[in-house]
């Protein structure tokens, strides 16, 4: 069984499209959403749409509960006002049954494959939503306390990363469509008797130019445009 995992599309399908031509040299038979699909970007319908008809798994992340239940995605304090007007943007541009699914997504998932045991969400088990944990946290461990999972499989701070924690490992495949690793890049992971993280470049432009047609301020959308082209180098978060 070979996975495809993905996260934090955040309506980018210039980002899907690079995606599936990079793994079409090597197919997968799953593929997993670790939430995000939608916000900031041009296209969530289409990410949705996408995700609805190819995903074997999928969660939710905070901007898809935001999206779909009208709430604060609580983000830190660079993104507030790209997520406030772009959740404008991207909740008239979703049809009442997108926004539904969006507000029907699990927030954690368990899965078994080939005798290896999963667990899915968009942050963290203690708060699959919003809590902000990169590779170097200490809390991984009281995170994995009590799962009993040989892999936690988390998104949410768009950088990839592959860490032990005891007898489990925790992996992180980074954004597909909102790189912050410095480079205007997608990224994702694929299982396959183990975790690998992989990294391509993707039309970036093409997303730029539909960033500029959206119907938001000018200086969310040169702000939007500045954290893709930089690979997030202009965040801090």
């Amino acid at each position: 069984m070979r996975i495809a995992i993905i996260s934090d599309i955040h309506g980018n399908m210039e980002s899907i499209a690079a995606f599936l031509e990079q793994t079409a040299k090597e197919p997968y038979d799953e593929l997993w959403v670790l939430g995000d699909l939608v916000n900031y970007g041009p296209e969530p319908g289409a990410v949705i749409d996408f995700v609805r008809s190819h995903a074997t798994v999928v969660v939710g992340g905070n901007h898809d509960h935001a999206v779909g239940l009208d709430r604060n995605p609580c983000c830190s304090a660079p993104y507030r006002e790209m997520a406030k007007e772009t959740m404008k943007f991207t909740r008239a541009a979703l049809s009442s049954d997108q926004i539904q699914y969006l507000a029907s997504l699990p927030l954690t998932v368990e899965r078994v494959i080939d005798g290896t045991q999963f667990v899915l969400c968009h942050a963290a088990p203690s708060d699959p939503l919003y809590k902000y944990m990169p590779a170097n946290s200490t809390e991984w461990e009281q995170e994995i306390d009590g799962l009993g999972t040989d892999f936690l499989l988390v998104g949410h701070t768009h950088t990839p990363f592959i860490r032990g924690v005891g007898t489990s490992v925790v992996a992180n495949p980074g954004s597909l469509g909102q790189s912050k690793t410095g480079e205007a890049k997608i990224c994702w992971a694929i299982w396959d008797q183990g975790v690998t993280l992989h990294s391509a470049s993707y039309d970036v432009d093409r997303t730029l130019a539909k960033i500029d047609r959206m119907p938001i301020p000018e200086s969310v959308r040169e702000d939007l445009k500045a954290v893709l082209r930089s690979g997030g180098r202009l965040t801090t978060v």
